[in-house]
């Protein structure tokens, strides 16, 4: 099988509140272990956490240095694979700019979104895609979610996830198995 060229960026700015106030929201221990989980499961290339703020980014380079280089590598060598294809960024921006391929060409990017948008990418659409070697980047926001700042910079919006119920508020890391498993999974 050809390798999917796909990465998935972990947006922690611009992102809402539950107030609609565009926020930066805290890196969690959990999403970097779990969607670096994840990612190396169905074979994505990176993982970005995109924040601006000078203290997450270090955390997160502590974090991931500790199962690279510190006891963690030698102690869990599987959470070391895993967590190798982190990548930290300040802005997207600076993310569209490192998820360029080899002839500088931008990826399509997708958003995700908890309600329906216009520009909807069905999974189906996507994996076809993928599989004929198009390059992609998903996005998926944290706290309340993308602001509509981002959402002017993406390709499309996945569908949203939904259950049986109308309660509709997924972890981050659960949407981001699902939907990697909708796209990339066998």
């Amino acid at each position: 099988m050809r390798e999917a060229k796909v990465d998935i960026a972990l947006i922690h700015y611009p992102v809402y509140n539950k107030n609609h106030d565009v926020i930066g929201s805290a890196v969690t221990n959990l999403d970097l272990h779990d969607l670096a989980r994840a990612g190396k499961t169905y074979g994505v290339r990176h993982v970005y956490v995109v924040t601006p703020f000078a203290d997450q980014q270090k955390l997160v380079q502590e974090i991931v240095g500790h199962w690279q280089d510190g006891y963690g590598a030698t102690y869990n060598p599987d959470r070391k694979e895993a967590l190798a294809i982190i990548r930290i960024c300040a802005d997207v921006d600076e993310l569209l700019e490192l998820t360029k391929g080899e002839n500088g060409e931008k990826p399509t990017v997708v958003a995700t979104c908890a309600t329906p948008k216009a520009d909807t990418i069905p999974f189906g659409d996507a994996k076809t895609r993928i599989l004929a070697g198009e390059q992609f980047l998903f996005l998926f926001g944290t706290a309340w979610g993308l602001t509509e700042e981002v959402f002017e910079v993406v390709d499309g919006t996945f569908p949203p996830i939904k259950g049986r119920t109308a309660y509709n508020h997924l972890s981050v890391r659960s949407a981001v198995s699902i939907i990697l498993d909708r796209i990339l999974g066998v």
